[in-house]
């Protein structure tokens, strides 16, 4: 995915015989140095104390959980998204202002960490009040559980506050699966995911998908031929696209 600054990337998608457990994303990202982003899921707790990695959280988990309150308590959870609001406002401020990533940094060290702190504040003055296998209550520590992750962001404007982007990528394949039930087999789901991963790099990049089947579709026996010394990365999406 891209950065708020602007800095397009490629999305990618794997499918390991179903199986969503945390040794598969150790062993996916057992390599990957930077920022990783996601949702709360504890399959991502292996990087918790990594050298190399920083978890980063999603505002915009912590706000569905909340947003799942309001016929329980509907007080508590709008004073809660209220925070979240805020938070994304000045993300808003900051596209507006279309700000380099230095910039959006500062903005929020000014504006979102003190609004950061004080939700952080409100969920630990709240969370006695409710009973704690509320729903309430267990949007609460879910969302406490997950503030360490979200400070990064407030020290670098490449991070966004969620990972909407990673969840549209996502919707398609999603809403496909759906209405196919079965991919048929865990060949034929591999296969899926990596044509999904090329078209939504595709996607990212700006790139016409049909124009870069149809190209590459060409090329393939060049490249594919016995004696032929050419790079297949060069049929990416990203490298093609220059």
């Amino acid at each position: 995915m891209d950065s708020p600054s602007g800095c397009a990337a490629s999305a990618f998608f794997h499918y390991d015989n179903g199986s969503r457990s945390q040794k598969v994303a150790v062993r996916l990202l057992k390599n990957f140095k930077g920022y990783l982003q996601s949702d709360g899921h504890p399959i991502y707790d292996a990087f918790e104390d990594g050298e190399d990695v920083c978890l980063c959280g999603c505002l915009a988990h912590i706000r569905r959980h909340i947003e799942l309150c309001k016929e329980e308590n509907l007080e508590y959870a709008m004073q809660g998204l209220k925070f979240i609001q805020d938070m994304y406002n000045v993300e808003y401020m900051a596209d507006k202002q279309e700000l380099p990533y230095e910039g959006r940094a500062e903005l929020r060290q000014r504006l979102s960490k003190p609004m950061l702190d004080s939700f952080e504040l409100w969920l630990k003055n709240t969370y006695p009040k409710v009973l704690k296998r509320s729903l309430m209550g267990k949007a609460i520590a879910y969302a406490y559980s997950l503030l360490p992750r979200m400070k990064p962001y407030l020290h670098d404007g490449r991070i966004f506050i969620d990972n909407n982007r990673c969840e549209n990528a996502l919707r398609p394949l999603v809403i496909s699966r759906k209405n196919m039930l079965f991919c048929g087999n865990h060949e034929a789901a591999e296969n899926t995911a990596i044509i999904c991963s090329l078209l939504g790099s595709c996607k990212e990049r700006g790139v016409n998908p049909r124009e870069w089947l149809n190209d590459v579709i060409s090329k393939l026996p060049y490249y594919l031929a016995p004696k032929s010394d050419r790079d297949l990365k060069e049929l990416l999406p990203d490298v093609w696209r220059k």
